[in-house]
């Protein structure tokens, strides 16, 4: 299963294409891949294996959405007495001898620390913060050598009522759910995969859709609600269009598909924010709009993620621990990463 493509593993137990292309839209997830794909078995196995309040292989919502959980870990943190400042962007890290010293933000001010902690991915922390004499050469050509691809676009949207489903009528909590929709045959996320590498927009693109606001009411105004679409197969650059001409053209491609399933979706759109990769590199700061900050395949796993020199939380520069999704064991909202290099910093104090 590691090694293997989701779709071998999946047709050995499945034979309905509606379910096998659901089930495998779990290997796909931020994966530059298609479901035949070599180790994304793998990937169908990390988003499975996980557990929510004891239940294995779910998923939940954050009450007040993914930033409560951010307020909760800084409500955490500052009642240890941590200071935490925002819009301080980090110019480079600064470093004397071999060791890092503090970090210098883009404003000029510098910051004194005898430990550095990022939770970049490895390009930005290594490559751009840090000097080329910083790093041995073996570190810095490995690092520009991962996979930093990313086929994922994500639409945030606004809705002046709850989505009607003509396959489930007056449905409420019914909705709280993943929904799956556009490429529902395995050939079809086959054929996504395939336009994507050719540099072109899919036809029916895969689309998993949550309704948050069905479970919580915080979210939105009474009477309205939200939506995440989590779109795949979307290349970083076009071939024959850019993102400034394409993105509201495919965001409207991908509400069509719903409104297939959901008559007078697109309707309903009060606001939308559609992130292309380019745009989740641009706003949040991940190489490639990478989600898990570089592939999950078996050859970046364990060990191996993100390099073998890098394995253990700690870098070549002494002081400087990285801590995000680039490291062991990779993506996801689990905060295994930070809690494994939280403990290599511990005992190396």
């Amino acid at each position: 299963l590691l090694l293997g493509s989701a779709r071998a593993a999946l047709e050995s137990w499945f034979e309905s294409e509606p379910l096998l292309s659901t089930l495998a839209t779990d290997a796909l997830i931020g994966a530059w891949a298609g479901p035949s794909t070599p180790g994304t078995g793998y990937v169908l196995l990390h988003h499975v294996m996980g557990e929510t309040h004891g239940n294995r292989g779910t998923w939940a919502y954050a009450r007040g959405g993914m930033g409560a959980i951010s307020n909760a870990l800084a409500a955490a943190a500052r009642e240890h007495g941590v200071d935490i400042r925002c819009n301080a962007r980090v110019e480079r890290i600064r470093t004397r001898d071999g060791r890092a010293t503090g970090v210098v933000l883009d404003g000029g001010e510098e910051i004194d620390a005898a430990i550095v902690v990022s939770n970049a991915d490895p390009k930005v922390t290594l490559l751009d913060l840090l000097g080329p004499e910083d790093l041995p050469e073996h570190v810095g050509g490995g690092i520009e050598q991962l996979d930093f691809r990313s086929p994922v676009m994500k639409i945030n949207v606004a809705l002046d009522r709850r989505p009607a489903f003509a396959a489930r009528p007056g449905a409420g909590q019914e909705l709280c759910g993943t929904i799956h929709l556009g490429a529902t045959r395995m050939q079809a996320l086959e054929d996504s995969f395939t336009a994507a590498r050719a540099g072109r927009l899919p036809r029916r693109p895969m689309i998993e859709m949550t309704i948050p606001s069905t479970l919580d009411d915080s979210l939105a105004p009474p009477g309205k609600h939200v939506a995440s679409l989590f779109v795949q197969h979307v290349p970083y650059t076009l071939r024959d269009a850019d993102w400034e001409q394409a993105r509201d053209e495919f965001a409207d491609r991908v509400f069509s598909i719903v409104d297939e399933v959901a008559p007078g979706f697109s309707d309903s759109v009060i606001h939308r924010d559609v992130l292309a990769p380019p745009d989740l590199e641009r706003v949040f700061g991940i190489t490639g709009g990478n989600i898990f900050h570089g592939a999950m395949m078996p050859d970046r796993l364990f060990f191996k993620r993100p390099l073998p020199a890098l394995r253990r939380y700690r870098t070549p520069v002494d002081g400087l621990y990285m801590c995000g999704a680039g490291m062991h064991p990779g993506g996801g909202v689990m905060g295994a990463c930070g809690r494994n290099a939280a403990g290599v910093i511990l005992a190396d104090s």
